[in-house]
């Protein structure tokens, strides 16, 4: 046996310094490669990917995946969920053909960059066909790993939020329509204010010093980190001590790097409070889609739209950005509170954000049931905004076009944003129960980090989602939290 575990061992080691230099790929494609090398590294890419492939799908690895559950019992605990976690991945990688999972692996790391040249030129058509055939592959994907799901997209579901169904997030999105609509017109209805300062230019590079010094103050370890600029904002985990995010600067709407940055600082510091013991295992990375969303989304709403945190800072950001200097506090966290329907999902308020989600999830939805097809994809998006929120999208760069998701396959992801906000309400109820949180000095901040790492961040793939919300709040998923926050909150805002 102890032999059997060191071979495991070994060629997890191995697993691990494939995925790595795939995530340092993926780095550079979205960051700093030059457009003319963007193809090679593409190909380079999905090399590395089928090299996992391979191994995850060799004889000896299945062999000791076997061997290993039927001992399973005897394991020590890491190695025993460590198993578990390689023997699902095998089976899901043994069912989808290599030429197929190589294929699909070259033509997402090539499309990030065409989608930035068809967003960029406002043309749908130059990424359509590839969209066409990541909906194709993943469609056929699914029928491979059906199981006991009642439809295709429950079985994408799977990856990013485990045991979440359509008939589950029917459900969700309705209870959250029911209670927010209402409010959202109510408020709609008040005279609306004007903050000029919100889109008065601020250079790059002073938005670029506030947002280091941002990312620092929240916690973000930069000896284990960097800060980089990409067209779509993320967070990229080599391990715990190399953590990467982006932001996007634009000089007119110089918020939204600061708000991207906070939301990325929160999927960082889960990554970078990952339990140590787990660092050289599958299992060192966060969990769900769902509750690492729950963690970006509690820093950039909860904590970074309070006016208690902007009472720490805000003498700081006046310096930054000078537009504020004659700005009350008062006045700033109104405006960065302000409700109004608006295009851009990372730029929509709290209140209107869940809408933008439930627009993409029944759009993927429909597409991954065979009902529209990804041709009419922008009409249905124009239609759906034009529904939902009242306004028009005046061109495909800031409608279907906007979101890197489904142009890197992501298909089935986006349903984790509006888990994720409830998950982090549900955790701020329990939080606020266990801290005295007047303030968010850079000390209570460290408090707060603190909970979430023992609560959290510590177990990575070691716990469900659903096993840590109902240890730490004692109920399974309750969105009711989630609008009892928002309607305390806007009706304080809007009264």
């Amino acid at each position: 046996m102890k032999d059997k575990i060191q071979e495991f061992k070994e060629c997890i080691k191995e697993k691990k310094y494939l995925l790595a230099s795939i995530e340092v790929l993926q780095w550079e494609l979205e960051t700093l490669a030059p457009k003319k090398g963007q193809d090679y590294l593409s190909e380079v890419l999905a090399y590395m990917s089928m090299k996992d492939y391979e191994l995850s799908t060799s004889d000896k690895f299945q062999n000791l995946v076997r061997d290993l559950l039927q001992e399973k019992e005897s394991l020590e605990l890491i190695l025993q969920k460590e198993v578990e976690q390689a023997a699902e991945e095998m089976e899901k990688m043994k069912k989808i053909p290599a030429e197929e999972y190589r294929a699909y692996a070259e033509l997402c790391a090539k499309n990030q960059g065409i989608w930035e040249e068809a967003k960029q030129n406002n043309n749908f058509q130059l990424v359509e066909e590839n969209l066409t055939k990541i909906f194709e592959y993943n469609r056929k994907f699914a029928r491979y790993l059906q199981k006991e799901e009642k439809n295709l997209y429950d079985v994408l579901l799977r990856d990013y939020e485990k045991g979440m169904t359509c008939e589950k997030l029917d459900v969700f999105f309705a209870s959250l329509k029911k209670e927010i609509v209402p409010l959202l017109h109510k408020i709609q209805k008040k005279k609306k204010q004007s903050f000029p300062f919100l889109t008065s230019p601020i250079s790059k590079e002073k938005q670029k010093e506030f947002c280091h010094l941002l990312a620092e103050y929240l916690g973000f370890d930069f000896e284990r980190g960097i800060l980089a600029e990409s067209e779509h904002p993320f967070t990229l985990n080599i391990n715990k001590k190399d953590v990467r995010i982006t932001t996007k600067y634009v000089e007119a709407l110089p918020f939204s790097s600061i708000f991207s940055t906070i939301h990325e600082t929160g999927h960082a510091i889960y990554e970078q409070q990952i339990g140590d013991e787990l660092v050289s295992t599958l299992l060192g990375s966060g969990g769900s889609m769902g509750l690492h969303e729950s963690q970006s989304r509690f820093w950039e709403n909860i904590i970074g739209r309070s006016f208690e945190f902007w009472k720490e800072l805000y003498s700081s950001l006046q310096t930054h950005f000078t537009s504020l200097k004659t700005i009350p506090l008062e006045e700033f966290y109104q405006a960065i509170n302000q409700v109004e329907a608006s295009l851009i999902r990372t730029e929509a308020d709290e209140l209107t954000y869940c809408l933008h989600i439930m627009l993409r999830y029944e759009l993927e939805k429909e597409i991954i049931e065979g009902t529209l097809s990804v041709k009419d994809l922008p009409k249905a998006w124009n239609e759906k905004i034009e529904e939902y929120l009242g306004i028009t999208v005046p061109n495909a760069t800031e409608g279907v076009l906007q979101d890197v998701h489904w142009y890197a396959g992501l298909i089935g992801y986006f349903p984790s944003y509006a888990l994720g906000n409830a998950y982090a309400s549900q955790l701020f109820h329990t939080m606020k129960q266990e801290l005295s949180l007047n303030d968010y000095s850079q000390d209570k901040l460290q408090e707060v980090r603190l909970w979430l790492g023992e609560n959290i961040h510590q177990y990575g793939m070691m716990k469900t989602t659903s096993e840590l919300i109902r240890e730490i709040t004692g109920e399974d998923l309750n969105p009711d939290y989630y609008i009892e926050y928002l309607k305390n909150k806007y009706e304080a805002l809007y009264q």
